[in-house]
């Protein structure tokens, strides 16, 4: 999204993470994505990506936020939300742990820090759209799918409008296209 945000243009290789593409672990040996190669420059971390694009262009200053702000949600969101919600995601990696408590550390951690956020302005930093927000609509979007009913019926308004307004914009349905698999 901040690629296309910045207006910068790349030829997207979809690959299958089943069958990586010898090209892409000789640019990236750690074999994740994305991977972003631009010259002898090689991004494969998604903030890094984010900030070098945005380090290019930032026509509706995306970056213009308080910077601690930013990072004490981001790291809250990489750290310990992104490990409640690959247990929230796939239960059956983690048998041990009981849904209900998994959610409900999500909620405390996250969900409610969100709604109490999004109370007072339309995005998590103030009334505009921020790399944060982009950053982080990834993964509630996917914790939003594992129960989408469970989601809908939790009582936070103000994140799902969040969310939704994410889901519905221009930006998000133009980087959401179907690639074919891209062989080397």
């Amino acid at each position: 999204m901040a690629l296309r945000y910045a207006g910068i243009e790349v030829e997207h290789r979809e690959i299958s993470l089943r069958e990586k593409p010898q090209s892409m672990l000789l640019a990236s040996p750690k074999g994740t994505v994305p991977v972003l190669c631009v010259g002898e420059l090689v991004l494969d971390q998604s903030l890094d990506i984010m900030h070098w694009a945005l380090g290019i262009s930032d026509p509706e200053g995306w970056k213009q936020v308080d910077e601690n702000v930013a990072h004490a949600w981001i790291e809250k969101n990489d750290g310990p939300f992104k490990v409640l919600l690959d247990q929230y995601k796939y239960p059956n990696r983690f048998p041990h742990l009981k849904q209900e408590e998994i959610l409900m550390a999500a909620v405390e951690l996250m969900l409610q820090p969100m709604e109490d956020a999004l109370l007072s302005s339309q995005y998590l930093l103030g009334n505009r759209l921020s790399w944060v927000d982009v950053a982080i609509f990834p993964f509630l979007r996917q914790f939003s799918m594992v129960n989408l009913q469970q989601f809908d019926g939790l009582p936070f308004p103000a994140t799902q409008k969040w969310l939704e307004r994410h889901l519905q914009s221009e930006l998000f349905h133009s980087v959401m296209k179907k690639y074919s698999t891209w062989v080397d």
